[in-house]
């Protein structure tokens, strides 16, 4: 604290090492081990410049006490991250013995992961900051597609959630096939800051609406571009619509739904909708 009354600035490194988080240990919880949120609350209410938190750890940290103080500036420059950091809280609302993925609503434990967890976080998958700022553009896109189905092929059932209107040809199988199922597009990338830097353009994809116990969002890929300041740089994205548009059911089977398919760009900055037929 004495130090950081007198400091321009200050830097301070806190987080979890091999004592805490390790392949054979098991977390007590999500917080910041020993007294280190003390330290840190203690040290931003009295320092003389801006305070930066640099965190050390391999999974998520419960500190919202930190993001919530206007002193303290947590950095995850020209990166995302890829896991989600959960509140507090999470721990409790399910056993660690609980395998699926899924929410299992009868016993009210939440989905895991970014495609089936709806609640609130400290830092959702994907969050990242930059020292400059970037814009997207939608240039072109796909935005329907007609499947032509071989002749032994037939259309597969789904699950559709009550009251939402489920198509003729729900979905077809896409295990072990091959299709000409390409869908492209192509995004504009702006550096409307002051600073040099590079982006990295997350692609996700939703599910058609209606379909019963599916991700809420998946990643079907990304791509890192740097853009100067005051300029733009052009990506293009290419993917094989049985592959990247799937779900899988009950049954285990990878499937390909029919309908309005979502695919969005950044954290929902730009979406747009691909329409699937099968004919």
């Amino acid at each position: 604290m004495e130090a950081a009354k007198k400091a321009d600035a200050t830097i301070i490194f806190a987080g979890i090492d091999l004592s805490v988080e390790a392949e054979s240990l098991d977390r007590d919880d999500l917080l910041l081990p020993g007294y280190q949120t003390q330290l840190i609350n203690q040290v931003a209410s009295v320092a003389n410049g801006p305070v930066v938190l640099v965190l050390m750890s391999a999974g998520g940290v419960d500190i919202s006490f930190a993001k919530r103080n206007e002193n303290i500036k947590v950095y995850f420059v020209g990166g995302r991250l890829p896991l989600t950091w959960h509140e507090a809280d999470y721990v409790d609302m399910l056993p660690m013995t609980s395998m699926p993925l899924r929410p299992i609503d009868s016993l009210g434990y939440p989905g895991r992961t970014y495609k089936f967890f709806n609640g609130s976080t400290v830092y959702p998958f994907g969050y990242g900051l930059s020292y400059t700022q970037f814009t997207y553009n939608l240039t072109s896109s796909t935005r329907s597609l007609d499947i032509k189905l071989e002749k032994y092929q037939y259309c597969h059932d789904l699950g559709y959630k009550s009251g939402s209107f489920k198509p003729s040809c729900p979905s077809i199988r896409v295990d072990n096939s091959e299709y000409n199922d390409r869908i492209e597009f192509e995004v504009e990338v702006q550096n409307v800051g002051t600073e040099d830097g590079s982006e990295v353009v997350i692609v996700y994809a939703k599910p058609p609406e209606g379909i019963d116990a599916t991700y809420i969002k998946q990643v079907i890929g990304f791509k890192r571009v740097f853009v100067p300041a005051g300029g733009s740089e052009k990506v293009k994205f290419e993917f094989s619509a049985s592959k990247s548009l799937q779900v899988v059911d009950f049954d285990a089977y990878s499937v390909l739904p029919s309908g309005g398919h979502t695919i969005m760009i950044g954290d929902g900055i730009i979406s747009f909708p691909v329409h699937i037929n099968f004919c």
